[in-house]
């Protein structure tokens, strides 16, 4: 067997959802912009930058990428800045969030001498998210200040608003939260001259209410015709647009539960389906029991982590080593947060035009791990 794993990513889907977020923000009038912490791979970039005015980004690193190539002033925003690096970040940033009023505070003469423009973070105490290791609107959480803490006016020199409490959410859920926002800081967005709402608006997706986002939007754009409106979902870009291809290398048999050994690990390139966790959807087989899919195997990746493995799949005909294994709807989430834990191999990256050529590859090597060793 010579095949290798690989993420794929197909450009001509992802110009379909581009198409349809370009739509959006022209009928809404906002700015909608690219979450890297979603997708970093910069290769794709020149594709994004055709329909889209920027990117965001939560570190330091982010923002490079993005000025190197996104060509753009990065929008930042990150939980706690690093003193060292602040000036850096706030030099090239074209919008830059706080997390709290004292970051805001001590890092004041850096970002009024360079001219930033700034904003904070706050915390409406609204979120859909259920899962907690995804859900930001805790009120005793650490991501934004909350209502109380604020001082009647902004401080001196705030021009935006930032919330974010969405996780691959409705329509529905991003009208609640505009409400929400509205009720409890109405009094600021009457004063500053931005707000961020944040990521997880999945708009892309089947069945997405793209109408009501849109009528939401509006509306609230009418009611505040003086502030810019910017968006920075991370998944509805990618949304559909990759797979990631992995092979069987192996069968284990343990009182009748039948393992298939892939040469991929969930906990190192797909960590969500153990965190969220979710079950992905794999190519030509059933999550569910069904008669044309009576062969069960659970899926095992190859680091040494016990829990490193989904619960059973159901497949139409036995399954070999040296079959593929294919994992639906795997450009989102998935290489930014990929580690080399044991020192497992790292898929490929590519990206796949519209007429199915590779017009990008990157692989990953022993020098890949040895220089994040040392």
């Amino acid at each position: 067997m010579t095949n290798r794993s690989t993420f794929r990513i197909y450009e001509d889907k992802v110009r379909q959802n581009l198409e349809r977020i370009a739509d959006v923000a022209s009928t809404a009038d906002v700015t909608i912009i690219l979450a890297l912490k979603a997708f970093a791979y910069w290769p794709a970039f020149p594709i994004f930058a055709e329909y889209l005015t920027g990117a965001t980004a939560s570190s330091l690193n982010e923002a490079k990428l993005i000025k190197n190539h996104f060509g753009k002033p990065p929008h930042v925003y990150a939980p706690v800045y690093r003193p060292h690096e602040f000036a850096e970040i706030a030099e090239m940033s074209g919008h830059l969030t706080f997390n709290t009023l004292t970051e805001l505070e001590r890092h004041r003469e850096t970002w009024e001498r360079l001219g930033t423009n700034v904003g904070l973070r706050v915390n409406p105490e609204y979120s859909p998210v259920e899962t907690d290791l995804y859900n930001p609107a805790d009120p005793h959480g650490r991501l934004g200040e909350t209502l109380p803490n604020l001082p009647a006016k902004p401080p001196k020199g705030l021009k935006g608003i930032h919330v974010h409490t969405l996780c691959e959410s409705t329509a529905e859920n991003t009208a609640t939260l505009i409400e929400r926002v509205k009720a409890q800081f109405g009094h600021y967005l009457e004063q500053v001259e931005w707000l961020n709402l944040g990521g997880g608006h999945l708009m892309t997706k089947d069945g997405y209410d793209t109408d009501l986002l849109i009528k939401s939007l509006q509306d609230f754009r009418q009611r505040y015709p003086h502030l810019e409106v910017i968006l920075e979902p991370g998944s509805a870009h990618l949304w559909g647009t990759g797979t990631l291809e992995s092979n069987v290398l192996d069968i284990v048999d343990n009182y009748g539960y039948r393992t298939l050994m892939l040469d991929v690990s969930f906990t190192c390139h797909m960590p969500d389906t153990l965190e969220m966790p979710y079950r992905p959807d794999i190519r030509g087989a059933s999550k569910e029991a069904k008669p044309e899919f009576p062969y069960a195997y659970r899926l095992g990746g190859m680091s040494c982590l016990a829990g490193d493995y989904l619960a059973e799949y159901y497949f139409p005909q036995p399954v070999r080593p040296g079959d593929t294994i294919l994992f639906e709807d795997m450009a989102h989430y998935t290489t930014v947060k990929t580690t080399m834990f044991n020192g497992v191999p790292h898929p490929d990256i590519c990206i796949i035009d519209a007429h199915g050529e590779v017009t990008h590859r990157r692989s990953f090597t022993y020098e890949d791990y040895e220089g994040r060793m040392g």
